[in-house]
């Protein structure tokens, strides 16, 4: 069904002649608070995903230009004022006071208005995934994180100080510090699991959308099953890190191993995965054939 006049798209096309002011314009706004989270958040475990979260969600845009410009529509221009207003306040606010998090969702938000404006809220929401993908490069805050990974952290240690435990390693745990041999480890942030977590769901619906189509409710279930997956995944990590403090000692276990060791685990947690969705489509292809 076309959404748009005719001659709408002569009039809201998205030629850079006709749409550069907009492109210099978030440029502009956008261009320092990448570089702050290229200097802080996505220098750390927990962001990493997002660079690549921007870089595969600008791509996921750039292949709906052509419907959006046939099928584009103006949004009503409250509508994107008040999402620009809205959005310069999250912006102002968090530029201000160095809150990186509202800073993001600040440039997220214009962006918004600017594809509102320009193509109408019935085509953004037919085209919502990538929409919705691109909101993972807003970066969660860290006091937000260390509430979550609180009760994940304590799991994460003691189910992997009682399994090697039981395999003869003489470890033992105190809350989130692990004592092994003359060695004392502390399961940080980054080990509990939210980051796989959340780089995990971001990818995993990027392989979802890209293989099954914008299913939410596929989405949601093979959701639910990546957060096990994601907290077995770092358990296996600390187990790991573990072993080569026992073997080898500290300093080897805090070398480039421990971050060779978090970005194994998290690919093998991706492709279990892929695994996963193919297993249950073939499940499901084999029901419906009966």
């Amino acid at each position: 069904m076309d959404l748009a006049a005719p001659g709408s798209t002569r009039r809201f096309g998205w030629r850079f002649g006709e749409s550069w002011p907009l492109v210099l314009g978030f440029a502009v706004l956008a261009v320092p608070t990448l570089v702050r989270l290229s200097q802080q958040t996505w220098t750390r475990d927990f962001g990493a995903y997002g660079p690549i979260v921007i870089a595969t969600g600008a791509w996921l845009l750039w292949r709906q230009i052509p419907e959006l410009s046939r099928l584009a529509a103006p949004g009503r221009s409250w509508l994107t004022w008040l999402i620009m207003v809205l959005s310069g306040v999250l912006y102002v606010f968090g530029r201000a006071y160095d809150f990186l998090t509202l800073e993001t969702a600040g440039v997220y938000g214009v962006g918004l208005a600017m594809l509102n404006a320009k193509v109408g809220p019935r085509l953004m929401l037919a085209t919502w995934f990538p929409l919705l993908y691109l909101a993972f490069a807003i970066p969660v805050p860290n006091s937000f994180l260390a509430d979550i990974t609180a009760p994940l952290k304590e799991f994460v240690s003691r189910a992997a100080t009682d399994t090697l435990y039981q395999f003869g390693v003489p470890v033992a745990r105190q809350g989130v510090t692990i004592f092994v041999d003359q060695y004392q480890l502390l399961v940080e942030d980054a080990c509990s699991g939210m980051n796989s977590i959340v780089g995990l769901i971001a990818v995993s619906l990027l392989y979802i959308y890209l293989m099954r189509g914008s299913s939410w409710r596929y989405s949601l279930f093979l959701v639910c099953l990546v957060i096990p997956i994601a907290i077995v995944a770092n358990i296996i990590r600390i187990m790991i890190l573990i072993l080569l403090t026992y073997f080898f000692g500290d300093e080897v276990a805090q070398s480039f191993l421990h971050f060779a060791a978090g970005m194994v685990l998290f690919s093998t947690a991706l492709a279990l995965v892929f695994a996963l969705d193919t297993l249950i489509h073939r499940i499901l292809a084999r029901w419906r054939a009966r």
